[in-house]
């Protein structure tokens, strides 16, 4: 028989499902979930494909709950701006196209087959480059930077003032960051607040110069 707890926390995830689902943008509505995510340690959160036209946003609710409502809402946000930025991780063809061009090139090398030794040797390199720009750091943080951008804008359409958007996607990423146990993550969240900083000076800026002219 569940415990009380575990009641509760199987509460709160339901509940808190339906409310972020409540927060995504009417066109995403029909074709984007919010579910809890399982294994060990999974992501705070995270957004994949689920087959035919659906997305999924992965929450480890345990996690999540430790959050203050204004924290979850802009990182959901920002997990919507990557959606609808089409930045979410993707089963890419570029592993299995690795795996059928050194295939091909070992087996045309015995054969000795050289134009189909060179097709499957190209073949090989489009798939590695791609997979190397998927791995880019650079090209993954202005992914992220774009999206928590997205996210402040969502916050602004959902009635949040300015400075207090910026202030609560700011302490969730102190958070993240504090709780990171993987370097690379850890440089990602420091980039992305830093820019975040960057981006909210530069908004005061414009606000007070709007407000005195």
């Amino acid at each position: 028989m569940p415990t009380r707890n575990y009641a509760l926390k199987n509460t709160f995830a339901k509940t808190e499902a339906r409310r972020l689902e409540g927060l995504l943008p009417p066109e995403l509505q029909a074709w984007v979930k919010v579910i809890t995510a399982d294994g060990v340690r999974p992501k705070l959160i995270g957004s994949e494909e689920a087959g035919g036209d659906e997305v999924v946003v992965l929450i480890d609710m345990l996690r999540w709950e430790r959050l203050a409502e204004d924290q979850r809402n802009l990182l959901f946000w920002h997990e919507v701006s990557r959606i609808q930025n089409d930045t979410i991780p993707r089963d890419g063809w570029e592993v299995a196209a690795l795996a059928i061009g050194l295939g091909g090139a070992v087996g045309e090398l015995w054969v000795q087959n050289g134009l189909l030794f060179l097709l499957a040797l190209g073949i090989c390199g489009v798939a590695g480059f791609q997979l190397w720009r998927k791995g880019s750091t650079k090209r993954d943080v202005k992914d992220l930077v774009d999206a928590d951008q997205g996210a402040i804008k969502l916050a602004l359409r959902n009635g949040y003032a300015m400075p207090a958007a910026y202030k609560s996607l700011g302490s969730a990423l102190k958070i993240l960051i504090r709780e990171s146990n993987q370097r690379r993550d850890r440089t990602r969240l420091e980039m992305r607040l830093e820019s975040l900083r960057s981006e909210a000076a530069r908004a005061r800026r414009s606000y007070g110069s709007s407000a005195t002219s």
